[in-house]
């Protein structure tokens, strides 16, 4: 019986990573970002074209666990806090109202739609979600990236994410609470933006002492290991704290990203996460179920209309952010607009509302679509916005 376990979850595993390559080289070509490629890999695995592979089979979970932890371990070693403090209030007025705006519309809109609180919570959380990467590849694309919107979308963009973490780690304790409570979710941003601090006071001291020990040994892979070990170390103190796992593993990756070995181990861990992070998002992609994407099935026309309608929200938001900016001949919109794509952040949030049973199918499938269309629609927009600046 252990041996066919075994070959079933080999035969699982080469399945989504081929169908990920496969499907993010399509989306490659077609100039988009490979994430909604994997997305779109993980929906036609899902259809159950090999009987093989089963979404929610437990030992593909704990991989795409994994890949989550060790792809926000890699956005912090991306992320530069010094350019942040350089790029100014500018920055940290977009990412507020690019965060209190979406979230505000789309808890006000699952309010008057009736849902439950939980789940408006939920929902409201996943819109303030924005993808740095994304962004950051498509005005790189574009040769705009010294422009001074392009380094305020940037900052804001890396904030916001800072943001979304707290955020999702409240939201995962209002998950594991069952109800949704005002209080639990203020002690728990407050656990997280007090182990941020703490982590930032501390971290310095204690990655350098580990590169030093490093610099000392000669082992093979040993600088590899010490930093995926330093980002395990990191999110089990943040569990112990009670926030999110994630929260430390972010808050290593951008301690170690101040050493001088980051772009060392920035190079060491993209084999990595080459093979871990994708599994997380095709295993996404394998819950949506696309049947609930079909007008005609009785009750999906009521779920298409409320995705639409979180799409609207979504773009209104983030465009609305842009005019939190200040300086002179600056392009609010190109602002706003850069801050539109949800990505892998967004699909995040969807993933735990689902996982934790706050949220049911139907309001995944909405929430996951509004995250491909904003994706999908931020490239041509950000380009819309640009052209001729």
């Amino acid at each position: 019986m252990h041996e066919i376990d075994v070959v079933g979850f080999l035969a699982s595993l080469s399945a989504i990573l081929v169908s990920a390559k496969i499907f993010g080289e399509l989306a490659e070509r077609l100039g988009q970002p490979p994430v909604l490629g994997e997305l779109l890999g993980g929906v036609v695995l899902g259809f159950g074209i090999f009987s093989f592979f089963h979404p929610n089979d437990p030992a593909l979970a704990l991989m795409a666990e994994f890949g989550v932890i060790l792809l926000l371990f890699e956005t912090g070693i991306n992320s530069d806090l010094s350019e942040l403090l350089k790029v100014g209030p500018a920055s940290l007025a977009v990412a507020c109202v690019g965060v209190l705006a979406p979230f505000a519309l789309g808890y006000g809109l699952m309010c008057l739609l009736g849902r439950g609180g939980m789940e408006s919570v939920f929902v409201g959380a996943a819109l303030t979600a924005t993808s740095v990467g994304i962004t950051a590849r498509v005005l790189a694309d574009m040769g705009k990236l010294a422009r001074p919107e392009a380094q305020i979308i940037l900052g804001a963009a890396v904030i916001d994410d800072i943001l979304g973490i707290i955020i999702l780690s409240a939201v995962q304790g209002v998950a594991a609470s069952g109800s949704l409570s005002w209080l639990a979710v203020g002690r728990t941003t407050l656990l997280s933006a007090a182990f941020l601090a703490a982590a930032f006071w501390l971290g310095p001291r204690i990655s350098r002492m580990m590169i030093g020990i490093v610099h000392r040994m000669r082992v093979r892979g040993i600088l590899i290991v010490s930093a995926v070990v330093f980002a395990f170390v990191m999110a089990l103190a943040a569990h112990a704290l009670g926030t999110a796992l994630i929260v430390g593993a972010f808050t290593a990756g951008v301690l170690l990203a101040g050493t001088d070995k980051r772009e060392d181990i920035d190079g060491a861990l993209k084999p990595v996460a080459d093979i871990f992070v994708p599994i997380f998002f095709v295993m996404v992609g394998a819950k949506v179920q696309l049947s609930a994407y079909n007008p005609l099935v009785p009750g999906n026309l009521g779920m298409i209309v409320l995705a639409l309608s979180l799409v609207l929200l979504a773009l209104l938001g983030k465009v609305v952010a842009g005019w939190a900016a200040r300086g002179k001949d600056l392009n609010r919109f190109g602002i706003g607009v850069g801050m539109i794509p949800r990505g892998e952040v967004g699909l995040i949030f969807a993933q735990v509302g689902l996982s934790s049973g706050v949220i049911d199918a139907p309001l995944y499938a909405a929430v996951v679509g509004m995250v491909v269309l904003t994706t999908f629609l931020a490239p041509p927009l950000l380009k819309r916005a640009f052209s001729g600046a």
